[in-house]
């Protein structure tokens, strides 16, 4: 159908903007600190989502805020503030494959907390996953500069960044039972830069305001794209396609940012980041296409 066409494009797109996302924020961090460089970030994505609240005007119930503000800290303060500082002790390749590990978590999170079955095919490919990262991580080179190499920090910090996503998708996703998923990712990242902006400008201070034209670009580019056009682009898509097929689409960001990280910035991943590359992105896209074979899953919306 044409419709679901144009959804899995939207996925397509969005999952491709996610993958920039790395590359963009290793350009920021040669000028600016992590912190400094996800509050730039968040603050010109929510100048992106002004026009949705503009238009939608949607009324959230004050019962409901509690859940909005959970969501916010889990996805924006725990995920980038975490995600980042692994980013600036590794490279976009390597954190760009670990990132391919979301979808086993949230597998996981699945069977712990919402009760889900989980098959032993699918124990499996949660363990394929696992040794996958294992071979990442043991490849990198502990204590090594971020600007010569990875190393196990940064790669450790980028997975717990993911544990903390796992909670921001599971808090959204109950606020997306009543209400639209655009007005949802709106007010979640509103609510998420807020509590971010009070922590960096305590702990951290005010970010420097003379930055290069390049850094600026990176900036406009990492808020604007891979963050609003993304957001807006995933909630359209999956809202038209069943949860487990949209799922799919999301190995397109490790797939992108590892192709940049190798291409443009010339990282490189050795024999052990190549194969545990191709087990977390192989155990992922595994996941996802069973989900698709043995049913609709959670989320699914008829059109």
């Amino acid at each position: 159908m044409p419709s679901r066409s144009r959804a899995y494009a939207a996925l397509a797109g969005a999952g491709c903007l996610w993958g920039t996302g790395f590359l963009l924020g290793k350009i920021a961090l040669v000028e600016l600190s992590a912190p400094h460089l996800i509050l730039y970030r968040l603050l010109l994505a929510c100048v992106g989502f002004v026009p949705v609240l503009l238009i939608q005007r949607p009324h959230i119930r004050r019962e409901d805020w509690p859940t909005v503000w959970l969501a916010g800290i889990y996805g924006i303060p725990l995920v980038y503030l975490i995600q980042f500082e692994g980013l600036a002790r590794t490279t976009v390749a390597h954190a760009s494959l670990m990132v391919a590990m979301m979808p086993i978590l949230l597998g996981i999170a699945g069977a712990v907390v919402a009760h889900e079955r989980l098959t032993i095919m699918h124990w499996v490919l949660l363990f394929v996953s696992a040794a996958g990262a294992l071979l990442i991580a043991t490849g990198a080179t502990v204590g090594t500069r971020a600007s010569t190499g990875p190393t196990l920090l940064g790669d450790a910090l980028v997975v717990g960044s993911l544990v903390a996503g796992v909670g921001w998708v599971l808090a959204s996703k109950r606020l997306m039972n009543r209400y639209d998923p655009s007005s949802v990712g709106a007010f979640v990242t509103l609510a998420g830069t807020i509590s971010l902006a009070a922590w960096v400008l305590v702990v951290n201070g005010q970010p420097p305001a003379r930055l290069t034209p390049r850094v600026w670009a990176a900036l406009a580019a990492s808020g604007l794209l891979a963050t609003t056009t993304s957001n807006l682009l995933w909630n359209w898509g999956v809202s038209r396609v069943p949860v487990s097929e949209a799922g799919i689409f999301v190995n397109l960001e490790p797939v992108v940012g590892t192709l940049l990280g190798v291409t443009l910035l010339g990282d490189r991943l050795g024999w052990t980041g190549v194969v545990g590359g191709v087990l977390i992105v192989g155990a992922a896209v595994a996941v996802t296409r069973r989900g698709g074979h043995e049913g609709h899953g959670v989320g699914e919306t008829e059109n």
